[in-house]
């Protein structure tokens, strides 16, 4: 069995699940579960992934009124700001379901949850080579892979990635990957050049950032890191935009060469399949190439910090806080 498989002190009935309680605040609540039905499976969670920008942004009660739909997860439950029960990054082992499922390790859009019935269509099966602990990375990698279809690099281009979080660090060792084109990581907090140096990429400083990128693509989750986005921009670059800032208000420096640079600025979402593959591309053919993506095991890397599920909790209230040196937070069931 894949390394992680454990007895839990949970039954096939009851779980307990992470809510959010209020803004900044977060506690262990009992979970009844209904038995699985036709075209249904129970879950066994393994592990789950914490992500640092839209869900601390959830914890902190900082998504706006007009997303409320919108950013629901897909088995969320509660409603925003609180009490909600939110997160997409959980890998676990299906207890109970078809036959070609049983027993498999499977990633699913799920809640930090011990235990959970969902559609069988909704848990995705692990590949030969992606152990279950790193699979919690598969949310992320989507989102990085769809934002790689969104920028549409060229052979040979330079790329800059401004912001050296799970995203950032998984579009730039894509781009990486490309022939011809040169990628740099860019990031206020120096130590991240280490896991930048693990996966094969030059890293930079903002203040030693090399311009004239081709293209630029931007997601360190600050205002700041837009700006020095648009700095690192070549003539006629575009500038891709992975943040979200939820209610928070940014301001950007359109003046000075924005015009005379003809730059463009891109949005990106992971909700909706890029433009140029939707035609051809469902949601689930995305999640399986991102899930084969994850074989690398230079991709372990990025999972710096682990904690047990009942300490959940005070983790995210700590990643809340700050925790610079957390790149991908992993909770263990």
């Amino acid at each position: 069995m894949p390394d992680g498989f454990h007895a839990t002190q949970e039954s096939p009935s009851t779980s307990r699940a992470c809510w959010i309680e209020a803004p900044g605040r977060a506690a262990i609540r009992p979970v009844q579960l209904q038995a699985p039905g036709e075209g249904q499976v129970r879950v066994r969670a393994l592990h789950s992934g914490v992500s640092r920008g839209t869900e601390l942004l959830v914890f902190a009660g900082r998504v706006p009124p007009s997303e409320y739909q919108r950013m629901r997860a897909p088995f969320q439950e509660g409603e925003f700001p609180a009490p909600v029960k939110y997160g997409y990054a959980s890998v676990g082992v299906v207890e109970h379901g078809p036959p070609q499922l049983q027993g498999r390790a499977v990633f699913c859009l799920h809640p930090h949850q011990g235990r959970y019935v969902v559609p069988a269509d909704a848990v995705h099966p692990l590949p030969d080579g992606v152990p279950p602990a790193r699979g919690v990375l598969a949310a992320n990698m989507e989102t990085a892979l769809n934002a790689l279809w969104d920028a549409a690099p060229r052979l040979g281009d330079r790329v800059a990635v401004v912001g050296g979080g799970v995203v950032g660090l998984l579009v730039a060792w894509l781009a990486s990957r490309m022939p011809g084109c040169s990628v740099q990581l860019v990031d206020t907090h120096a130590p991240r050049g280490r896991i930048a140096a693990q996966l094969g990429l030059q890293f930079a400083t903002p203040a030693d950032a090399a311009p004239e990128a081709d293209l630029v693509i931007h997601a360190s989750g600050h205002a700041q890191g837009l700006a020095t986005a648009l700095r690192l921009a070549a003539f006629e670059a575009t500038v891709l935009e992975l943040s979200w800032y939820g209610e928070q208000p940014v301001s950007l420096p359109l003046g000075e060469a924005f015009h005379a640079r003809r730059l463009t600025i891109k949005s990106s979402q992971v909700g909706h399949v890029a433009a140029a593959q939707r035609a051809r591309w469902t949601h689930a053919r995305r999640m399986a190439l991102a899930l084969s993506l994850l074989q690398d095991g230079q991709l372990d890397a990025l999972i710096t910090d682990s904690a047990p599920f009942d300490q959940l909790p005070e983790v995210l209230a700590r990643l809340a806080a700050g925790a610079p040196d957390t790149v991908c937070q992993r909770i263990d069931y």
